[in-house]
């Protein structure tokens, strides 16, 4: 059986999604208009989401975030934009269609069935 997966990267991949922060963050940005008000620098879906919308609705400090998106940026799932002083994020949607159809095709694929001795 050959999974054809590079362990390397989808090992970073689901580390910054294993955060229940950082999970909860990728799901809102997934859908911004659903989750995030208008704002007045960049679309929600073309440009990203503004950093402090992310650090109002996450409840949690400016730096924290930050943080936080830096490794979902490391690991290839989110994008950052800088308007003036801010950073807005925006999900990377074909990173998260290749590691779902890795893991989806890993899925399908029948184990080898060991000879009788």
């Amino acid at each position: 059986m050959n999974i054809n997966i590079d362990i390397e990267s989808s090992s970073t991949t689901m580390s910054a999604l294993s955060s229940p922060v950082r999970l909860q963050i990728m799901l809102w940005i997934l859908d911004p208009r659903a989750h995030f008000p208008e704002q007045r620098d960049g679309d929600l879906v073309e440009d990203g989401v503004c950093v402090g919308f992310i650090t109002e609705k996450a409840g949690l400090s400016q730096p924290t975030v930050s943080s936080h998106m830096k490794k979902l940026a490391d690991a290839g799932l989110v994008t950052g934009k800088k308007f003036g002083n801010w950073m807005f994020y925006k999900p990377d949607r074909n990173r998260l269609q290749e590691i779902g159809t890795s893991l989806a095709d890993a899925a399908r694929i029948e184990p080898v069935k060991r000879a009788a001795v």
